[in-house]
């Protein structure tokens, strides 16, 4: 389509330069997409009219049935690129169910009465008839019903059926990108030096429409992609969990994660139709970095998360190496059913219930079952059977389980820093290989700088063999990369508990606590430095306050039994140790927590008994036998010593 254009347009401090189809702001270049550069250059093309709505969608979409929402989406996009709300100025008008009208004042520069032909590329026609809610003007929502379809094609359209969200929604992906990257002109750089990135949870469209793991998927593929990139620190996925749950404010949420730009989305599936919105903000000043919004037919996820991060790196103006853009296409399956099928894996798991195990466990060998070379998907089994130890398996049952899916997924793609991770902590809690632990968490940090998780599993390492300050190093490094991460934080403070620094301790244990007052590990670790410092109320209080959490949690009743012991409450003790018993003629119940508890009743030859217990059953608390204070009245055993030495833990 052409139309008659002069050469340039200046309103305010801007100009748009048809040449080179770019607005500038100042000799600032402000990045707009090929759709919303064709409704600037519509309005101005009829500055001081009235345009109407469906003559502007058939000047912008000539080939193609769409909402009218489009076009409200890109009028609000122009408006916030325009900063109309920042500065006070108007530039588009909405006149209520007729259309828009570009108002400031504008000077049209010609280019010496030579018509210039703006060119606009075709692409293939998609229809899409679905009601929808956006964000309108001055942020209100805006319903709109799409138009009856044009006559574009010999097959006529049709209204598909909503259908809850599906793998579709994560095949999304790919349709979308394939015919997006043929038909889009990659996004302007912004020439802006962004050094870190968070990717929010995907949101449904209309809220309650989808279970919720194909968005948080969505967002953990692109996290996983752009994690790759050396050039920009990316929040993992642990970090934006707790926004999955409801719409967020976007500038508020990367405000809170401490980032410079943020990439937010949204997903609506209708039928095997699939719709993803996807902006990247500069958390700043809300500034628009790029916009792009994807409609089509489900056939393949993975083309969608090629495309979007190819243009986040672009629109970061990141020079990618040819590793990095390799790792940015890199598809894990070919299998769209199994990348569905290892999201929700990854989403049940995520919860550490029992229930959640469960379902975990089940989506993983489904994934496998599916494709039997999916690396990422042996990478999540080894991670359930790690986390699973000794919380409802017994060592000798998961972790031979979880070395054989870290060995499979490495296998299959040595460079997958996860299995890595996974690996070294087998080695490290399971098979006390101390060197073989500490080489894996090299390599994965080597593989990915920027994870937070494999810094700080390597940080927990370096606790158990002594290095401390060392520990401190790296885990206020995954304490950078995520700052709002509990885990994180409680492994700085269990550093200082280990280093016998409790008054820091007893601080850091704290600031977890203010960070998510509902974690039941905070108050156990805050009740041990009260405990070491000989404030024995007070931590009896935390341990109860923990098991108050999570009453199914034995680690917390250890704890207690423990307290009561050392305060001279024989009785209560005598009575946890009973509770112990009787659980653990149900279920696994980790032998470390009898020796505690009989430690502090100053019965060392029954503690020695049930260390023994420990180290036959290959338990992974034996790995705090070099720094555990709670140990420190044994070490002058020669049994001790000997239990150190088969640990590998005497030097």
């Amino acid at each position: 389509m052409s139309s008659p254009a002069k050469h340039c347009y200046e309103f305010g401090p801007f100009r748009l330069d048809l040449a080179e189809r770019r607005l500038l702001r100042q000799e600032e270049v402000v990045p707009l997409t090929p759709k919303v550069f064709e409704t600037l250059l519509a309005l101005l093309e009829h500055h001081g009219q009235v345009l109407g709505k469906d003559a502007l969608m058939e000047r912008i979409w000539p080939d193609a049935v769409v909402e009218e929402a489009n076009l409200v989406q890109n009028v609000f996009i122009l408006r916030k690129v325009l900063g109309e709300s920042e500065e006070g100025r108007q530039y588009i008008e909405t006149l209520p169910r007729r259309g828009y009208r570009f108002v400031a004042a504008v000077r049209e520069l010609p280019d010496e009465g030579t018509d210039l032909i703006v060119q606009e590329r075709t692409r293939a026609s998609i229809t899409i008839e679905d009601e929808e809610e956006r964000v309108g003007e001055g942020g209100e929502r805006e319903r709109s019903r799409a138009r009856s379809p044009r006559p574009l094609a010999p097959s006529p359209t049709r209204r598909w059926p909503v259908i809850a969200a599906s793998l579709t929604l994560l095949g999304l992906v790919s349709a979308l990108v394939y015919w997006w990257k043929t038909s889009q002109s990659p996004p302007a750089g912004t020439g802006l030096a962004v050094s870190s990135l968070a990717v929010l949870p995907f949101q449904p469209l209309h809220p309650g429409s989808s279970e919720g793991y194909l968005e948080l998927g969505m967002a953990d593929a692109l996290i996983t992609r752009l994690s790759n990139l050396k050039q920009v620190v990316v929040r993992p996925t642990s970090a934006v969990l707790k926004y999955a749950a409801s719409p967020q404010d976007p500038l508020a949420a990367g405000r809170e994660l401490g980032v410079e730009s943020l990439l937010d989305g949204r997903l609506q599936q209708d039928g095997d139709r699939l719709r993803v919105t996807v902006q990247l903000l500069r958390v700043r000043d809300g500034r628009p970095l790029w916009a792009e919004q994807f409609d089509a037919k489900f056939i393949d996820v993975f083309a969608v998360e090629d495309s979007i991060s190819q243009q986040v790196a672009q629109a970061l103006a990141l020079k990618l190496s040819g590793e990095e853009q390799q790792r940015l296409t890199k598809h894990e399956t070919e299998n769209a059913e199994a990348y569905r099928l290892l999201l929700k894996g990854l989403f049940h798991t995520g919860r550490l219930t029992t229930e959640g195990f469960g379902q975990g466990l089940a989506y993983f060998n489904q994934a496998i079952a599916l494709d039997p070379n999916y690396a990422r998907a042996y990478a999540g089994l080894a991670a359930y059977y790690t986390n699973a130890e000794e919380l409802i398996l017994p060592p000798r049952e998961a972790m031979p389980k979880a070395r054989e899916a870290a060995r499979r997924a490495l296998a299959l793609d040595e460079t997958l820093a996860d299995a890595h991770a996974g690996l070294g902590g087998v080695y490290l809690s399971y098979d006390w290989d101390w060197l073989a632990a500490e080489r894996e968490f090299k390599r994965a940090i080597e593989l990915n700088p920027n994870s937070a998780n494999s810094r700080g599993a390597y940080g927990y390492y370096l606790i158990f063999v002594g290095r401390f300050d060392e520990a401190d190093a790296e885990l206020r490094r995954a304490g950078e990369l995520e700052p709002f991460m509990p885990f994180i934080s409680l492994n700085v403070g269990l550093n200082l508990y280990f280093a016998r620094r409790y008054d820091q301790a007893i601080e850091q244990f704290r600031h977890t606590i203010e960070i998510d007052p509902h974690h039941w590990l905070g108050h156990t670790l805050l009740g041990r430095a009260y405990e070491q410092r000989g404030r024995l109320a007070e931590a009896i209080a935390e341990y109860q306050q923990a098991r108050s959490i999570d009453e199914t949690i034995t680690e917390s009743l250890m704890d207690l039994g423990r307290a009561y012991a050392v305060a001279g409450q024989r009785d209560a003790a005598r009575q946890v140790l009973d509770e112990l018993q009787t659980r653990a003629k149900r279920s696994y119940v980790a032998p470390y927590y009898f020796a505690n508890i009989y430690l502090g009743l100053g019965e060392q030859d029954q503690a020695f008994a049930w260390l023994e217990q420990a180290y036959a059953a290959r338990s992974w608390y034996l790995t705090w036998l070099k720094v555990d204070p709670a140990l420190d009245s044994l070490r002058s055993d020669p049994r001790f010593t000997d239990l150190l030495r088969r640990v590998e833990l005497a030097w």
